[in-house]
C-alpha cells in the first residue's frame, strides 16, 4: 500500500497508539476508516519486531513496521530487500559500547534485557511472554533512564562512540548514529520510489522527536498527567498539534479531525 499512497500515518506505539495499559481499543475504528482510503499506518516504535508482530495482527494491519527506535524496517511488501531495510548496529557491539560509556562516566548503565523478571514487569508492565517478545532485540539497546546530572559527560561519551541516544518516558535507547525514527522513515520513503509523500506523525515522548521533525503534520499526544514538556520545549519553534486526551483517544480524535477534513481523502 505504501507505493500506491501519497499520505501515509506513521506513529508511535507506547503512550501514543496506546496507553501504557497496552489498550488498542481507542484507535481500532480509526485505523479501519484509514484502510478503507487505503492510507497506510506505519508503526514506528522502539518494540521488537516481535512485539510489533501481535499487535500488527490485533490491528490487521498490513503496512511496513518500523522497530527499535528506527533501527530496522520490515514489511512482507518490501520484496527487493527481503522484507527488511537495516540501518543499526548489532545488539552486541551496542553492549559492548554501553559498556564503555559505563566506565567512561564510573556508573553503571543497566540494558532493560537485563533485568529480572520482576524487575521488568515493575518497569514495562509486561508479563509471560511478552518479556520474551520484549527481549528479542537485534539493532538497539535500551537502559534504564540514569541521572540527569550525568547527560553531559555520556552526551560527550556518545561523540566518541559514534551513537546516540534518545530518552523515553521510561527508559533511554541507545543506538548507531545512522539510525532513528526519522532516518528510518526517509529511508522507507526512498525505498518507496514516491517524492511528494505528505507524513502524519504521531508521538508523545522525546524519542519521537526524529520522527516528528521527518514529519508534515505533527501531532503530540499526552499521557494521562499531560504532555511531555521536554518533547514540547523541543518543538516549540516548530508548527504542531497537542492532542486534547491522552494516549489512544488523543490519537483518534486528531486523525478522525484530518479524515473529516477530508484532508485524508
Amino acid at each position: 500500500m505504501i507505493e500506491n499512497s501519497s499520505i501515509w500515518v506513521v506513529s508511535d506505539v507506547d503512550g501514543t497508539l496506546m496507553d501504557h495499559s497496552y489498550d488498542l481499543s481507542p484507535a481500532k475504528e480509526t485505523i479501519k476508516k484509514l484502510q478503507k482510503l487505503s492510507i497506510p499506518v506505519i508503526l514506528c516504535t522502539s518494540k521488537t519486531a516481535s512485539e510489533v508482530k501481535v499487535i500488527r495482527k490485533e490491528l490487521n494491519l498490513t503496512d511496513p513496521y518500523i522497530v527499535e527506535n528506527g533501527a530496522a524496517i520490515y514489511g512482507e511488501s518490501l520484496k527487493r530487500v527481503n522484507g527488511e531495510i537495516i540501518l543499526g548496529i548489532k545488539y552486541e557491539t551496542l553492549e559492548e559500547i554501553l559498556n564503555l560509556i559505563s566506565k567512561e562516566i564510573d556508573y553503571k548503565l543497566t540494558p532493560l534485557n537485563n533485568l529480572s523478571d520482576q524487575e521488568a514487569t515493575k518497569l514495562t508492565g509486561l508479563v509471560g511472554n511478552s518479556l520474551n517478545l520484549m527481549r528479542d532485540r537485534h539493532w538497539s539497546m535500551p537502559f534504564l533512564n540514569p541521572p540527569s546530572s550525568l547527560e553531559e559527560k555520556i552526551n560527550i561519551c556518545c561523540k566518541k562512540f559514534n551513537v546516540d541516544i534518545f530518552k523515553g518516558n521510561r527508559m533511554s535507547h541507545l543506538l548507531s548514529t545512522k539510525s532513528n525514527k526519522g532516518k528510518a522513515i526517509n529511508a522507507l520513503k526512498e525505498y518507496s520510489n514516491i517524492h511528494n509523500i505528505e507524513i502524519i506523525g504521531l508521538g508523545d515522548s522525546p524519542n519521537d522527536l526524529p520522527l516528528l521533525l521527518n514529519s508534515d503534520i505533527k501531532i503530540v499526544i499526552p499521557g494521562i498527567d499531560g504532555p511531555n514538556l521536554n518533547l514540547l520545549e523541543q518543538l516549540k519553534d516548530l508548527e504542531f498539534t497537542l492532542a486534547s486526551e491522552p494516549n489512544g483517544y488523543g490519537w483518534k480524535n486528531e486523525i478522525n479531525k484530518l479524515i473529516n477534513k477530508r484532508e485524508l481523502s
